[in-house]
Formats: structure tokens, sequence, C-alpha cells
């Protein structure tokens, strides 16, 4: 071998090294392999049991478990189990009770889980079997089976000792929370909410010392607190909200010191508050309950305390003066508190929400309060403040919503109150300001609501306000104002209330321009001429009152479902008079006058009608000799014209049917008009082939349009064309021109919604319908919501559903969510997002959309469904009037619309059943409300 030997030997050892290596590497892989496979059998036997074809195709692209979704396997040498199982929101459903069996049978062989996750799925029902026989799961640690619409008792858990969190949360699950816990002593985490739970809290569950939370909270369980809660030493949240407890709120609560979340909100709680129930808690919510007494001198000043809602009881005496430093949330609004305000709330740096209205609080508003330099929302309504408003209220940058209407406050109007950013929402209504109303008012640029009723107020207008792009609601009745009207924002939407002025001349033609709103109050001024028929055009409107003034001429005709009301103007003509329009009856001198104008009339008719007549022959000899192709068009060069369209439907029907530069002649024509909503206009066209479509505008032009790239926004239209719903109206087509774009939709809807639960009283419909339009927008509301990335709302209401028929709704404005820049409407997401009584709480101070945003705004549509009532009547929203029947189960039927409701007993519980789920939708708290896939689950078992 010589001096070479290792020239040889290196190789071969390298080589040996190698192959050894190999060798070793591959025996690991073996020996994990083989301890994998014997839980590869359970998981491929279960994934071939599925309850569902939706996830099957999850667990197809690799042949190894631990790579499927949703599963997660432990890799600790020398071994490898499935230790954790989330199938949340796979469509897993109980439509086969056979292969739901099988399904929790191979469950139950995973003996090595610790985690099952089986949340927003539709198992309305799993086999008893599972609960109490399911050996190989006694190690599991976590139990989630929320937003499934489980049916029946409470299942009892005899095999899951090792449980420490058990999820049962929004299911309809009822009887009495019973023995079916006593085995879950290991217990950390529960929550019952959102069920049909009755009877009373068992004390069983004090016996779980482990408890840090505990969620009773949207059931109908009675009676009191038990005593021992302090048992729960650990507990960290306690809700109990939305129920129907009673008796005191248990002293005892002050010793839990882990404990920083008490909500006791909507039961029937009475007497005083515990003096130290605050000890230890950050956040407090004992609102809308019968509590009584003075709020303890302390209850307020522990430095640890964030939160704290003590609205709707019946608490009076003063405020304490001694406040957190922590605070952000205080209200106390709608109690019988008196004294003043106290100054030391000046001095809380993180004061967001401040809500102290309908009280009996005095003296002036402290200067103090201008300090609080984050607050967002500041209510002092129904009060009796006096003394003028403080300046120092500009300092209040991030101010959104400020209330101080209905109190005593005497003055003007200070500048520095018109500084405001960010203000949406500003009422001084029903106080004594006097003054003019100051031009710069239009400094509040993202300004919403509008209300200085009931006032002082003297002078003209600012024509400066037609500035507020973004006002929806104008409340300047009963004060003094004059002149001429001025031209108003055409975003008004709600309301314009000029009533009890000193207004005269005639009425403008131009609020003919303000196509969206819905009621125009004139009345108690001294208007005169003749009414604009301008007026008429006015796509929105419901209510116009044009009472008491000196109105004459002849009344233009409205719209069969508009209120006209012409009381006290006795020189004016009412013409083709229908239920719609109260007048008085006229003079006979006045009838005189009208045989007189009448016969007048009859002779112009005649002269007109002869000259009709010559006009017609002369067009019919003219046509017959000069015909040209398009009649009665737009030249071509004033037509807008098409930068691009796209056809979006595959259907070669509609693609041979719709003609872009026909439908360009079509949308120039206004007497093409069907309908105005705050964004869009919409179109009928008749297309060459003789089938009609609905064409919708987008002005691109807005400035809270995005603007920018055609292409993106085509590539947004192309996705949501190819959604496939029945409840969803989906675009087939679209063009872009230089300022707008124009989608089409198949005209085959009879009217929105709201036309048919409010536009004819007399007629209303049965319940059948209205439980068959719930049903099917929540479907088209999950599908969207069930969408990658999902589709959310703008703008839900029943104005944007369309019906098909009486029982076949389509949810309609899908697009807008695209094509809205929110960055453009800084301030509050409530001035663009939703209409008015649709829009969640949250929305006044965040500028995002939210799937829990949606979910309020449907609920809202449930509640006009349930009672036949407008989302606002008068200024009261229809979500907060039902929740304040909610806590009574029987004053809940008080809420149920009375023409539908008496049908019969079934129609009545099944009303009951889903105005649960209503109410469930429009809670105020949107991490409270339930997914949509959970909503129309619910519906479905309301049936």
């Amino acid at each position: 071998m010589g001096r070479y030997a290792h020239v040889f030997f290196v190789p071969l050892f390298l080589l040996f090294l190698c192959c050894f290596s190999s060798f070793f590497v591959y025996g690991l892989a073996a020996s994990s392999f083989q301890l994998v496979l014997k839980q590869r059998a359970i998981m491929t036997n279960l994934s071939k049991s599925l309850p569902t074809s939706q996830t099957n195709g999850l667990w197809s692209n690799t042949t190894d478990p631990c790579h499927w979704v949703g599963v997660t396997c432990s890799r600790p040498a020398p071994s490898s189990v499935v230790t954790s199982l989330s199938l949340s929101g796979r469509g897993l459903s109980a439509t086969s009770s056979s292969l739901v069996a099988r399904f929790f049978d191979i469950l139950c062989r995973l003996d090595s889980l610790k985690s099952l996750d089986l949340s927003q799925n539709f198992l309305t029902s799993i086999p008893a079997s599972f609960f109490s026989n399911c050996s190989g799961l006694s190690g599991l640690e976590s139990l989630n089976l929320s937003y499934n619409g489980l049916n029946g008792p409470l299942p009892r858990f005899s095999g899951f000792g090792a449980l420490r969190s058990l999820n049962l949360s929004f299911n309809t699950l009822y009887g009495a929370v019973d023995n079916g816990l006593e085995n879950l002593t290991r217990l950390k985490s529960l929550d019952l909410s959102g069920n049909h739970f009755t009877g009373e809290i068992p004390t069983l569950i004090f016996g779980y010392e482990n408890l840090t939370l505990l969620d009773l909270s949207q059931n109908n369980l009675t009676g009191s607190v038990p005593k021992g809660i302090e048992k729960l030493s650990k507990l960290k949240e306690l809700l109990l909200s939305s129920n129907l407890l009673g008796g005191t709120i248990p002293s005892g609560l002050a010793t839990i010191k882990n404990l920083y979340r008490f909500a006791a909100n909507q039961n029937n709680f009475s007497g005083p508050i515990p003096r130290e129930i605050t000890t230890h808690v950050s956040a407090l919510d004992l609102s809308y309950n019968g509590l009584t007494g003075e709020i303890p001198p302390e209850l307020l000043s522990p430095p640890s305390l964030e939160y704290v809602d003590l609205t709707g009881n019946h608490l009076q005496g003063p405020i304490p003066w001694n406040l957190s430093q922590k605070l952000y949330r205080l209200r106390l609004g709608n109690n019988t508190l008196n004294g003043s305000i106290p100054s030391t709330i000046g001095k809380l740096p993180n004061l967001t929400y401040l809500e102290l209205n309908d009280n009996v609080l005095d003296g002036e508003i402290s200067s103090m309060l201008g300090n609080c330099k984050n607050l967002m929302l500041l209510n002092l309504a129904s009060n009796q403040l006096r003394g003028t408003l403080t300046k120092e209220l500009g300092y209040l940058k991030q101010l959104v919503v400020l209330k101080l209407q209905n109190n005593k406050l005497i003055g003007e109007i200070p500048d520095e109150l018109l500084k405001f950013q960010n203000l949406s929402t500003l009422d001084l209504s029903r106080n004594f300001l006097t003054g003019e109303i100051p031009q710069t008012i239009s400094n509040l640029k993202m300004l919403s609501v509008l209300n200085l009723q009931s006032n002082g107020f003297n002078g003209l207008i600012p024509g400066s306000i037609s500035s507020l792009d973004f006002l929806i609601e104008l409340q300047l009745g009963n004060n003094r104002l004059s002149g001429t009207v001025p031209r108003m924002p055409k975003s008004l939407k709600i309301a314009l209330n000029l009533n009890s002025n000193l207004f005269s001349g005639p009425i403008p033609s131009y609020l003919g321009d303000l196509s969206l709103l819905e009621i125009l109050d004139l009345s108690k001024n001294s208007f005169s001429g003749e009414v604009p028929s301008s007026l008429t055009e006015i796509q929105s409107l419901t209510e116009l009152n044009l009472s008491y003034n000196q109105l004459s001429g002849v009344l233009p005709k409205f719209r069969s479902f508009v209120q006209v009301i012409t009381t006290g103007n006795k020189d004016l003509i009412i013409r083709n008079t229908s239920s719609n329009t109260n007048t008085t009856s006229n003079t006979t001198s006045m009838k005189g006058k009208q045989n007189t104008l009448l016969i007048v009339m009859v002779i112009i008719s005649v002269v007109i009608g002869m000259g009709l007549i010559a006009a017609v022959i002369l067009l019919i000899i003219f046509k017959r000799f000069y015909r040209v192709e398009d009649e009665g068009l737009q030249p071509a060069e004033n037509l807008p014209q098409v930068v691009s369209g796209c056809f979006i439907t595959g259907s070669s029907f509609h693609r041979s049917g719709i003609d872009f530069t026909k439908a360009m002649e079509v949308v120039s024509n206004p007497a093409n008009i069907i309908m105005k909503t705050r964004f869009s206009t919409y179109f009928k066209a008749a297309m060459p082939n003789g089938v009609g479509y609905s064409v919708k505008k987008l002005n691109w032009t807005d400035k809270i349009f995005q603007t920018g790239s055609h292409e993106r926004f085509g590539q947004e239209l192309e996705v949501l064309g190819r959604l496939s719903n029945s409840n969803v109206m989906v675009p087939l087509a679209y063009v872009f021109t230089e300022d707008s774009v124009y989608l089409f939709y198949e005209q085959v809807h009879k009217g929105t919604v709201f036309d048919f639960l409010h536009r004819d009283p007399e007629n209303a419909l049965d319940w059948p319908s209205r439980y068959s339009i719930a049903v099917g927008v929540a479907q088209g509301l999950t599908f969207l919501h069930g969408c990658d990335p999902p589709v959310l709302l703008l703008d839900l209401s029943t104005k944007s559903v369309r019906l098909k028929s009486v029982k076949e709704p389509q949810i309609g404005d899908i697009e807008l969510g695209k094509v809205i820049d929110l960055s453009k409407s800084t301030g509050s997401l409530s001035m663009v997002a939703g209409s008015v009584g649709y829009i969640p709480p949250e929305y006044a101070y965040t500028m995002r959309i939210t799937m829990a945003g949606n979910v309020y705004s449907f609920g809202v549509i449930l509640l006009e469904l349930l009672t036949g009532k407008p989302p606002v009547n008068g200024r009261i929203e229809l979500a907060k009037w039902a929740l304040s029947y909610s806590s009574r189960l029987e004053e809940r039927e008080m809420i149920l619309d009375s023409r539908v409701c008496k049908a019969s007993l079934a129609v009545r519980n099944q009303m009951l059943s889903v105005l649960k789920v209503a109410l469930a939708c429009v809670s105020n708290s949107a991490e409270a409300r339930p997914k949509m896939r959970n909503v129309l689950r619910m519906l479905f078992n309301a049936r």
C-alpha cells in the first residue's frame, strides 16, 4: 500500500460512510413511516367519511395526513401522531345520518387527539354515542362545536374528563344547563352563549374551580346568580348578558382577584350596585337592567378600570368625581343621575366615548372636557344643562359625534365648534340657541347629520351649506329662519325639515334635484305660488308636507306611495285627490274661481288639441318623405363614448342580445331612469331583439369612487360576474366610458323588498313570503361571505334587495365595496357605508367594512320583515326600538306585525323564533353577532 495507501483508503471510507449514512437515514425514515401508518388508515377512512363533498378536495393533494389542511401532528422522535384537527367552516352537514355516525365513530379512534374544532358547519345533530361512549377521545382537551345549529338538550359529556375548553355557542340547544357537564371538572373555558337554554344557572358549575371563562350570555336563563360564585377564584371573564336573570348583583364577585371582565347587561337585575364590584374588574357592563340607588363613590376609581356601561337603569344621585385614569369608555345614559358633570372627566387622557345622555344633570358644560383629546363621541343630550356652548369643546379634534340636544343651552354657536375635521353628527336641537347659522358651517366637511331644530336661530340659511357633500339629514325646523331656501347638498337622503320658520316666496324648483330625499317638510311657513313640478322627480320621496302655507295653482301629480300633506293652503287646487293627499275643503268662492278656470282650460285644451292633430299629420307626411334612422335620439357626438366593453356572462343569448351602442343611447335619455340610489342610477333598456335589461350607471368622477385603472376594476367585475347564486344579482356585462361605468343585468325584477313591505300598507305581505325573503337573503349573504376572499357589502338594505317574485330575493350592489374608496371619506365610515337605520354602531368610528357589519344590516332587514316597520320611524332606529323590548319574553310579541302574526299560532311561534335571530344580529357588540352561516342555520331551524 505504501505511501499511496491513503489515496485508496480515503475514497473507500467516504463511500462506506455515504452508504452507511443513506442506510441510516432510510432506516429512520422507514421507522417513522411505520409509526405514521398506525394512524394513516384512520385518517384515510376519516377523509372518505366526511359528510361533505367540499372538504374531500382538501385532503387529496398528498398521501401524508400530517400535511392535510386543518391537521396538526406532533413529530418528536421517535413517534408522530395527530394532535389537532380543525374542520371549521368546511361545510360539514348532517344530511346523511349514517355518514355522520361513521364520521364520528372514526373520530373516536384518534386516541392522540388533543384539539377538535368542528365549528361553523351544518351539524344540526351529532350521535349521542359520541358524547357518552367515545373512550378514544378521553384525552381530548379542547372541543369546539360552535355555530352549527345543534338542536336538542345539552349532551351528557361522560367520556371527556380531560376537557379544558368546551365551546357550544350559537347553536339551538335548549332545556336546562344540567348534569351534562358534571364530569368536566378540569374545564377552564365554557362557552354556552347564543342558545335557548332555560332554567337557572346550575350550582354545579361553581365546583369547576379552574374556570377562567364562563359565557352563558344570549340565552333564556332565569332566577338569580346562585351564591358561591366567588368559589371560581380563577375566573377572568363572566358573561351573563341577554338573559332573564334577576335578583341582585352578587357582592362576592368583588373577591375574585383575576376577574377583569363582567357583563350582565340586558337582564332584570335590581337593587344597588355592589360597592367594590370593580376592585379588580377592567370592563363592567350592567346596562339595561333595573338597578337602583346611587353609583358608589369608589366604583369608577380603581386604577385598572377601563370600561363602564351602566346605561338604562334607575340610578340616581351624582356622578362620582374620583375616576380611573385608564377609562376609555364611560356610559351612564338613561338613568336619573343629577348634579353637575365632574370636571375630573377632563383629566382622563384615554377617554374615547362619553355618554351621559337622558339624565337630569344640570350646571354648565365643563370647559375641562376640552382636555379629552381622544374623545370621539360626546353625548350629553336630554339633561338640564345650561349656559353657553363652551368654546373649549372645539379642542376635541377627534370628535365624530356631538349630541347636546334637549338641554337649556343659550347663546350663539362659537366658531371653535365649526372646526372639527371628522365630525359626522352635530345635534344641538331643542335648546335656546340664537343668532344666525354661521357661514363657516361648511368647514364641517364630513358632516352627515345636522340638527338645529327648535331653537331661536334667525336670518338666512347660509349658502355654503350646499358644499357639505356628505350631509344626509338636515333638521332646521321650528326656528325663525327667513329668506330664500338655498341650494342643498344632493347627498340629502333622510330628511330636509324647514317647518315652522319664516320662509316666503316660491318654493325653489331646484329642490327637485334632491333625488335621494325621502322626507321634505316645508310646512308652517309663508311659501306662495305654485308647487314646482320638479318635486315629483324626487325618486325616493315618501312624504311631502306643504301644509299651512300660501300656495296656489294646481298640485302636481306625485307617485302613489308619496304622502302629500296640503292642509291649510286655501288657494291650492288638488286634482285627482287620492288617499295619499290630505287637503282641506275650499270655499264657495274658490269653487267659482275653479269653474272659470275650468272653462278657460277647456278652451285652451281644444286649441292645443287641434294644433297637435295638425302637427301629427305634418309629421306623418314629413316622415314619409324624409325617413331618418335613429329618430328622437341625441346626435352621436353627444352620446357617452365607449372606452371599453366586456361580456362577463357565458350565455350566448345575452351576448347576442346586449348592444353596447344601443345601451349608450338609452342611458342618454332621462326618461329611461327607473331608480336612483346614493351611488347609482338605473335605466331600463330594451335591446334590438326586444329583450329588456337593467343598466346601472356608477359615476366614475364622484370623488369617493376609486379612480385609476379600468383594467383593475374590470378584473374585479369579472370575478363578481363568475359568482353563481340564485339570491345574488351578478352583472352580465360592463361598459367603461371616460367618466362612468355601466353594468348590465337581467330585467326580471318586480321591485325592491322595501317597495313590497312599505309602499302599500293596505296589502301586507303574508308571513310565508316574508320568511322566504329572509331565508333567500341569508343564503345570498352566506354565499358572499363564503367566497375567497369574502365579498362584503357596502350598502345592504331592503332597497338594495330586489325581488323576482314575492318569494325570490336577490342581493344587489355587490360591487360597491370594490369601487368605493373609503380613504377619501375620512372620519366616519357611516357617511358612505350603508343606509340610515342599517349602519352598525361601530361604523361611526371605524373605516372598515366587516362581516359583522353586514350581519347587523341583515338583522335590520329581518326586523322590517317581522314588524312591518321601516328602518327609521321618525328619529327612532328600528333596531334600537326592538332591542328595548328584548329583555322580557312577554314583551317580544309586541314587536311583531299584528297584521301577520295573528294568522295562526304556528306563524306566531315561527316569527318569535326568527325574532331571536334578528336580535342577535343587531347586537351592539360586533363580536357577539353570529356568523351568517349560523344565522342561516337558525332560520332553517325556525321552520
